[in-house]
């Protein structure tokens, strides 16, 4: 009776750990499996929403490419890599000579360097003869120049010649001033790397030199 009993158990025991075998070898090795892949098919889809942000914004960087070599093109002429003093010097008296400007005395000093911005300011010293308008024509012109230039000071007082009496009945002013323009060559002028000694030779355009021609 027992023995008849026992079968049915012994069998029944033999089938739960038929079962319990295939979940431990089958079952859960394919439920890792899963879990894996669907990790993987996570980091996936993560990956690509990565990069189609980054070819987004490619696409947008490339759309904004011109806008901002124009930009760096504008930049670069305004405060170009190298002082160019001979270029500055046309500049201003082609900015003269369009105001009715007479430049008697036109200085560029030596280039110094700002650590903080990386660029050397050059100073500019110019003296000048015309009427009040000329001179504020002129004024604007050095301010809208094709190179950045600020204008740090402006006197102006009757270019009388020896003759207060003919400055009055011309109107003409004498203009003194000085400006200011830059360069990105951080190795120009005092406080850099090379530091320069000097001003660039025949950088001074001497008293009684008249506009541009």
């Amino acid at each position: 009776m027992l023995r008849g009993k026992r079968g049915p158990l012994i069998a029944g025991a033999l089938v739960i750990v038929v079962i319990v075998l295939a979940v431990m070898f089958f079952v859960l090795p394919k439920m890792n499996q899963v879990s894996e892949a669907n990790d993987e098919l996570a980091a996936a889809q993560a990956q690509t929403g990565t990069l189609e942000s980054q070819l987004i914004a490619l696409g947008q960087a490339e759309a904004e490419a011109p806008e901002a070599e124009a930009v760096i093109r504008d930049v670069d002429q305004k405060i170009p890599p190298t002082a160019d003093l001979s270029s500055i010097l046309l500049l201003v008296k082609n900015a003269a000579s369009q105001s009715g400007v007479t430049v008697t005395t036109l200085t560029p000093g030596v280039p110094v360097l700002d650590p903080a911005t990386g660029l050397s300011t050059i100073p500019l010293a110019l003296e000048g003869t015309g009427t009040y308008f000329s001179l504020a024509e002129f004024l604007y012109r050095l301010e809208t120049l094709p190179r950045a230039a600020k204008v740090q000071s402006v006197q102006l007082s009757p270019d009388s010649g020896g003759d207060d009496a003919a400055a009055v009945t011309t109107g003409t002013l004498r203009l003194v001033s000085n400006v200011q323009l830059f360069t990105t060559d951080a190795s120009a002028g005092p406080g850099s790397d090379p530091a320069a000694t000097s001003a660039e030779p025949g950088a001074t355009s001497p008293a009684g030199t008249g506009g541009a021609t």
